[in-house]
C-alpha cells in the first residue's frame, strides 16, 4: 500500500517551498516548486509508491518556517521531521542540524566528525539526496576551499540562505 502524504505550498523570499507531511504532521520533504519532479523522484526512491495529495501542512510547521525566513533562525529546531533512506544517509541527514546557523562546515570535516573521513564523496551524494531542504541544513556544507559547491535548490538559494543566517560569503 502506498505511503500517503500531503503536499502544501509556502511562499518564501526565495520561491515557493513544497512541504510534504505525513498523517502525524511530520515533515517528510521540503523542496522548491521549480524542483518538484526531483522531489517526487526522491520520495519514490525513499518510500516506494507514494500517494501525494494536496493538503495543509500543520500550523506549527508553517509558523516555524515563516519565522525562520523572517529571521528567527532557531525556529527550525522546533520542526518535527522523519526521513527514510539508507543508514548512512540517515546518519548524514541527522548530523546536518548540528551545524549551527551562521556557520559552515566542509564535506571533509563532516565526514571526519562522523568517523568516515574517506567517505567524502559518499557523504556528498547523501547530502545531495537530502529530502528536507533548509530544515536539515545541507546548504551549510561547503567545499574544502570555502567555495559554495552544489545545492539541490540552486546556488543562488544556497547563497541567500547562508547570507540570511549571517555567513559572510
Amino acid at each position: 500500500m502506498p505511503e500517503r502524504f500531503d503536499l502544501d505550498r509556502l511562499p518564501t523570499p526565495i520561491g515557493t517551498a513544497l512541504l510534504v507531511t505525513d498523517a502525524d504532521g511530520h515533515l517528510r520533504a521540503l523542496d522548491w516548486e521549480d524542483y518538484e519532479p526531483r522531489m517526487k523522484q526522491l520520495l519514490r526512491l525513499h518510500y516506494g509508491a507514494v500517494n501525494l495529495q494536496d493538503g495543509r501542512a500543520p500550523r506549527d510547521l508553517r509558523v516555524a518556517l515563516t519565522g525562520y525566513f523572517k529571521g528567527d533562525l532557531d525556529r527550525l529546531a522546533s520542526i518535527r521531521w522523519r526521513v527514510a533512506g539508507t543508514l548512512f544517509q540517515q546518519k548524514v541527514w541527522t548530523a546536518l542540524p548540528g551545524i549551527p546557523a551562521g556557520t559552515t562546515l566542509s564535506y571533509g570535516a563532516l565526514a571526519a566528525q562522523l568517523g568516515v573521513p574517506r567517505a567524502v564523496r559518499a557523504l556528498g551524494h547523501a547530502n545531495g539526496s537530502n529530502p528536507i531542504s533548509v530544515v536539515l541544513p545541507c546548504h551549510r556544507l561547503i567545499g574544502a576551499n570555502g567555495s559554495l559547491v552544489k545545492y539541490g535548490g540552486g546556488l543562488e538559494r544556497k547563497r541567500w540562505l547562508l547570507k540570511h543566517e549571517g555567513v559572510v560569503i
